[in-house]
Parts: structure tokens; sequence; C-alpha cells
């Protein structure tokens, strides 16, 4: 006897029983007013299709409140089982294949060996910072401070500021005072720092006296 004649009559007895016990096992569902095709499907575990099939819909998007309709719980699973025991069978039936193969041996380990005896010496140096370097360039610069009180006051702003560090950075204010860049121009040296900052004092305050009376009050000057 062919061996696929008997395989596709067996397909097809196993088909209508199948859709004879789905028939026997579907339930009646009343539409109620927010329920869709998908919600009813979710509901009972099955799938739009089945629903659509066992109904005979035109539109699965047209339902009404009310409305009777066939649907046969478990069908999503049932389907599933069915499309896998399907996959089983036609793989069991498929002849197995031995594949042989050799991995080629690769020429990168005698190169490598030779790489890695090999004592290689490098040098390296760190390049300084420039803002480091600038921060700490020894130019002159005579401070136009002239009273004890305004000294103090400058000193007393600095280490507020800064701790009297010519390299703190603070995001955009800068060394010592804690100017901007802007104010600085790009010159970050101790003397410049001392320089733009008196002119600032000068500018804005008059004094350094006033100008920490203004922190005192404010936080800042």
């Amino acid at each position: 006897m062919n061996l696929s004649k008997v395989l596709l009559s067996t397909t097809a007895a196993a088909g209508f029983l199948f859709a004879t016990q789905a028939a026997a096992n579907a339930d009646q569902v009343t539409v109620q007013a927010g329920d869709t095709v998908s919600k009813i499907a979710n509901e009972y575990n099955t799938t739009v299709e089945a629903i659509e099939a066992a109904n005979n819909m035109a539109d699965v998007n047209l339902i009404y409140v009310g409305e009777v309709l066939e649907v046969t719980p478990g069908q999503q699973t049932a389907d599933a089982q069915t499309t896998t025991d399907t996959a089983v069978d036609t793989q069991a039936s498929a002849p197995a294949q031995t594949y042989t193969y050799s991995q080629p041996q690769s020429s990168y380990q005698a190169s490598n060996y030779y790489s890695a005896n090999q004592t290689t010496n490098y040098s390296y140096s760190q390049p300084q910072s420039s803002y480091s370097q600038s921060a700490n360039t020894a130019s002159s610069y005579t401070s136009n401070v002239a009273s004890s009180s305004d000294e103090a006051a400058k000193a007393w702003i600095a280490n507020r500021e800064s701790g009297n560090n010519y390299n703190a950075r603070n995001g955009q204010y800068i060394g010592k005072y804690q100017l901007t860049a802007s104010y600085l121009n790009g010159d970050y040296s101790a003397a410049n720092q001392e320089r733009v900052a008196d002119q600032y004092v000068a500018s804005r305050y008059g004094s350094w006296t006033a100008a920490k009376a203004h922190w005192d009050a404010n936080g800042w000057y």
C-alpha cells in the first residue's frame, strides 16, 4: 500500500474527528457591551480565526450587543498542539545526516608564540597639563592693595573661594579667586589671577573690604 495515501487518509480522519469534537465542545457566548472578537478569543483561549470560521462571520470587526457566538474554548492550545505534533512527525521521518568537520590549524599560533617571546621596551612621557603649568608660572606682579584691611579682606575671600589654590576649578570658575575664563583671557598664571582679581574688585566694589562685605551678605562677590 502507498504510504503517502495512508498518511493522507489518517490526517483527514483526524481532522474530521477534531472538527466534530470542537463543535461538540463549543460554548454559546452572548456579546456584551465593550466586547470584541479578539477579547472573546483571549477569554476563551481560542483565536479570532476560529471564532470567525465557527460563526461564518463576514466581518470580525462587526459584532452586536446580544449577538450569540459559537466559541470553542482551548482552540488556540489545540491548534498549537496539532502544529507541534505535525512538526515532530516530520522531523522523525527525516533521515539523520552526519557531518564531519575538521578544524584547520591556524598559522596564528606560531606567529603569536614568536611575538609573545619577544621583549619590547617602550617609553612614554605624561604630557604636563597646560593649565597647571600656566597657573604656576611665576611672573611679576605687584598688588596695588594698600591698606592692611584690604589685604586681610582679599586673603579672606581667596580662602573662602578656593582655599588659596591657584589651580582650583569649579565649573566655569578658575583659580584662587574663582574668576571666569573670560576675565582671565586664557592666562591662568598666578600673577595674572592676582592682577585680574584686583582689577575686578576695584571696578565693581572699589575695595576688597567692600567686596568682603558683599560676600558676607550674599555668599559671593
